[in-house]
């Protein structure tokens, strides 16, 4: 038929055809037959699509993925083909079923420009379904994200509120910085609008402009004058949202709110607000569970919070109000819960009234008897980052936080062991070490390293003899096992040595640990014949102390066997072999051996020489040197093999690294070859950045601020650390234990002068250290009030991407000139738009100038990454 209709030649048509049609038809007959064919051809629509319901239905009811994947593909299919018909009339059906497949995970990238077919319809659903698509399958890395501007500013212009409405949470969701410039004068004149409607979505379009792009804050400013004195609700809360993300991103901001707010002060109406909420309410249709406007209520508390900072006027003008919301919310219901938790949050980062501080702990200590773990959880979260601005308060619940150490939830009984550590005193020492040591025993294994180190931080620190200080460090060796950290290890041999007069006591009580099953407790193996190889002769023929039961007719074979039980066992490990065989070669120059060598002297000898063949390295070159000692060179063994004088806090080390226990020439002959060997050297540094590790378990577990941070990391990743830095000078280093310990920060013992010593007191000083991917981090430089030698560095880490980063740590390394201690970050997880403290402590120990290598790690939305920068641009505090 097409063909004749061209060529009008009947000839052209097929013989059956030319049958069927009469002669006599006239061209107009036929054309006019032929168009209504068309015509009815066209009328002809595909079958409706399936409903978003259906779809959803067929879904779920797949029983595998397989199902699953063949109904969406096959809806998808459809879909496709309809977008290439043109068909607009199921078109809003459609997307809505294609954003659902977006939801499953899909692709769904086909459905970007019917997206924006269906917000430029004049229809409002049409308008509700393209922007809803708009803002989940667009972004500023797709080309078709620039189309959508013009739209936005069209329907920004709409007599209808709720298109413009969609416009605005269009813009809010998904603009760029470019597009975010060109639409901002849109949104500030929408700001301004008679209806409450537009007013609330303008300001929340705002807030997310101002996130994306900081430097159009000021367009915003003028605007913002008149939202605290709303009366709507909505625009109301909005108000105090979009004031509070300008006020903390900018300082110049911040003090035109505290003066320059109008005609009036935004604090006295903050509070006017706030009061109105408690005593009278704004209407029932804002009521929660008794509680007028609970989502007011705490923004207005975060922003007071803000704005009374380190502000002593705006703070006295809000402690009534806050005294108003302590005493008078209700607690029955979470809903109150949440708002005095965030009253206890504005009174303690204020400058608040000693009572109301009070007020607040006490708020926190009932929050702790509270049934709901997450309240628990929130209160000694909260009690432990406020321990530091009001101890005693919180010292009046210490029994209570002690239970929270019983409770089943892990993350409460961390945050409990955390909480403790830091209410640990002079005056409280027996009780919490008591308390702490039981908790020690029974607690899981990931607990079990950092406890034991902060509990020997602690007993360092507030000891009140040595006595106890030696038995509460045995104690942590029996209960803690192999999950002790090495640089306890240390820090006990050290302490037996400086500490002759328990050296009798030492050698008794660990023999009595040493006989029993120590197969599981490889530290205290390692410190127990050390000190048995040192002070043998003690443990068979000195006086033991009255209150140490003595070893009944233990002689010298005794010994000797259970040393044997311990070299040939194979649960123990190679560094313990190394120990306990040196402790074997000096007990011949400690027993009593007369003329005539007795029988033990030559079973020493042979267990010596059978470690000549020892398959591993290190035992068979000590095996094979130790022999020699008995043989060609006997008559240095005494000599060689004397008791090592006092170790010192203190000693040069010739690489220029700080050593583990000591640094003289001694060390060499008392430590096993794989700790004085190059590849272990790199264990020395941990009093720079944490513990190593030399075949021993050991988590990362930062330290409450009562002690400092020993944060235990890689050897290999310490050496790359601290490359470029100079670690070479002359002054001499501390050792494990003076670093660990806080009183090795005190003035006496480092010289004043340098950096430290000239910076004025009262002078803070902010650098910016890092800016990389989202993630800011800044320093803030001041010299503390307390120690004029101490340099404190705030640093802040701020997230400005629009997904968290975990797993967040900051790790720092000083050369030797200097000693750092690292508090405990505020937490691992930096929210978007969030951020995590920590406070660092550098002390100089001789003149020099301050450099700081730093390793940062976190888990970004792309995956885990590791970045290392070094600051040597410290500001000099007024040096001239």
């Amino acid at each position: 038929m097409w063909a004749y209709y061209e060529t009008e030649d009947w000839s052209v048509l097929p013989p059956e055809l030319n049958r069927r049609f009469n002669p006599a038809f006239n061209m107009a007959s036929l054309k006019q037959a032929f168009n209504e064919a068309v015509e009815r051809v066209s009328t002809v629509r595909m079958p409706a699509p399936t409903r978003l319901r259906d779809l959803i239905r067929q879904i779920r009811a797949a029983r595998t993925a397989a199902e699953e994947r063949t109904v969406v593909n096959k809806e998808c299919a459809y879909i496709r083909s309809t977008f290439r018909e043109e068909d607009s009339v199921w078109r809003c059906r459609n997307i809505a079923k294609l954003l659902y497949i977006h939801m499953l995970g899909y692709p769904a990238h086909f459905g970007q420009l019917e997206c924006l077919k269906l917000i430029a319809s004049p229809r409002f659903t049409d308008k509700r379904i393209g922007y809803l698509g708009a803002m989940l399958l667009l972004d500023e890395r797709q080309d078709v994200h620039l189309l959508i501007t013009n739209c936005l500013k069209n329907d920004l212009n709409s007599s209808t509120q709720f298109v413009i409405g969609l416009a605005l949470c269009t813009l809010g969701a998904i603009a760029s910085p470019g597009m975010a410039r060109d639409l901002a004068a849109e949104v500030e004149r929408l700001m301004k609008s008679p209806n409450a409607y537009i007013r609330k979505k303008a300001a929340l379009c705002a807030f997310r402009i101002i996130r994306r792009v900081p430097e159009l804050m000021e367009m915003f400013l003028p605007a913002t004058r008149s939202l605290l004195t709303e009366k709507n609700h909505g625009v109301l809360i909005t108000g105090v949202t979009l004031i509070t993300e300008m006020c903390e991103n900018s300082i110049d901001t911040l003090n035109h709110f505290k003066k320059e707010c109008g005609h009036r002060e935004i604090v006295p109406n903050l509070v006017r607000i706030l009061k109105n909420l408690i005593l009278a309410g704004y209407s029932p249709e804002h009521d929660v569970s008794g509680v007028s406007d609970p989502f007011l209520q705490v923004k207005i508390l975060r922003l007071l919070r803000i704005l009374g900072h380190n502000d002593v006027d705006a703070s006295e003008a809000m402690n009534d109000i806050l005294a108003q919301v302590a005493t008078n919310t209700e607690t029955s219901k979470n809903v109150g819960n949440t708002i005095l938790y965030e009253t206890v949050l504005s009174i303690m980062d204020i400058k608040s009234e000693s009572g109301l501080r009070v007020l607040a702990v006490n708020i926190l200590g009932r929050f702790l008897l509270n049934n709901d773990k997450n309240i628990r959880y929130v209160a000694l979260n909260t009690l432990l980052k406020t321990v530091y601005v009001d101890t005693s308060a919180v010292q009046r619940h210490r029994s209570t936080i002690l239970e929270c150490l019983k409770d089943p939830d892990v993350s409460i009984r961390r945050r409990a062991m955390e909480l403790s550590f830091a209410l640990v005193n002079t005056s409280n020492i027996r009780n919490m070490m008591k308390e702490l040591l039981l908790f020690l025993e029974r607690a899981d294994p990931e607990f079990k390293a950092q406890c034991s180190s902060n509990i020997v931080m602690s007993a360092e620190r507030y000891a009140p003899n040595k006595r106890w200080h030696l038995e509460t460090l045995f104690k942590v060796l029996v209960a803690a096992g192999n999950y002790v950290r090495d640089d306890v290890v240390a820090c006990t041999i050290q302490l037996i040595s400086e500490t002759q007069a328990q050296q009798a006591y030492a050698v008794n009580a660990l023999w009595h640990a040493l006989e029993k099953d120590t197969f599981d407790k490889q530290p205290l193996a390692q410190v127990a014949t050390w000190c048995i190889g040192e002070y043998g002769d003690l443990l068979l023929y000195g006086q033991p102390p009255e209150d140490v039961e003595a070893p009944v007719n233990l002689t010298e074979d005794d010994v000797i066997d259970v040393y044997q039980r311990l070299l040939w066992s194979p649960q123990n490990t190679v560094i313990t072999k190394q120990y306990t065989l040196l402790s074997l070669t000096k007990l011949s120059t400690r027993f009593q051996c007369g003329n005539e060598p007795p029988r033990f002297y030559r079973k020493i000898r042979q267990i010596i020489d059978t470690f000549g063949s020892n398959l591993h390295v290190e035992l068979q070159q000590r095996g094979i040197e130790f022999s020699q000692l008995f043989r060609k060179y006997d008559h240095l063994r005494p000599a060689l093999l004397e008791r090592m004088p006092p170790m010192e806090t203190a000693k040069p080390q010739a690489n220029g690294i700080i050593g583990m226990v000591n640094g003289d020439q001694d060390v060499e002959e008392e430590k096993p070859a794989a700790e004085v060997s190059p590849s272990a050297d790199s264990s020395a540094l941990l009093d720079l950045l944490g513990s190593s590790d030399l075949g021993m378990p050991s988590v990362s577990s930062p330290t409450t601020a009562a002690s400092p941070a020993v944060t235990p990391v890689n050897n290999n990743d310490l050496l790359d650390l601290l490359g470029g830095l100079d670690l070479t000078s002359t002054p001499a280093p501390a050792s494990v234990a003076q670093i660990q310990s806080p009183s090795a920060f005190s003035p006496t013992n480092f010289l004043v002068d340098g950096l430290l010593s000239s910076a004025p007191q009262n002078d803070v000083q902010s650098m910016v250290i890092f800016d990389n991917a989202g993630l800011k981090i800044t320093f803030k430089v001041e010299r503390a009030t307390d120690s004029p030698d101490l340099l404190v560095i705030n640093m802040t880490a701020v997230n400005t991407n629009a997904t968290p980063l975990t797993d967040f740590l900051f790790q720092a390394a000083v050369p030797r000139t200097f000693q750092l201690q690292m508090l405990s970050p505020s937490g691992t997880v930096i929210p978007p738009s969030g951020q995590v403290t920590q406070v660092l402590k550098v002390s100089s120990l001789n003149n020099g100038t301050l450099r700081m290598r730093l390793r940062i790690s976190y888990t970004g939305p792309s995956g885990p990454v590791l970045e290392q920068t070094e600051v040597n641009n410290f500001p000099l505090m007024g040096v001239q």
